[in-house]
């Protein structure tokens, strides 16, 4: 169950990341906000699977968006 969870609050965030950037692009850095979310809900489905490839994929989008959201808020 948690697992779905996860997944699927990684699928909204990831959307939602997505609508962002090629809609309303003046929310910027939201859409980093909800992608760093989604790679976070990823990666911790990833640690549960054991699915390392896909952890160390879900770790370096959440590291994108962090220096997206640190270049604008920092």
């Amino acid at each position: 169950m948690l697992n779905n969870i996860l997944q699927w609050t990684g699928t909204a965030c990831l959307l939602t990341m997505y609508v962002l950037m090629n809609f309303y692009r003046e929310l910027h850095p939201w859409d980093s906000v909800a992608g760093a979310l989604g790679g976070l809900c990823y990666l911790m489905w990833t640690l549960r699977v054991r699915n390392t490839p896909q952890a160390l994929v879900n770790l370096a989008g959440i590291t994108v968006s962090l220096v997206g959201i640190y270049t604008v808020w920092g």
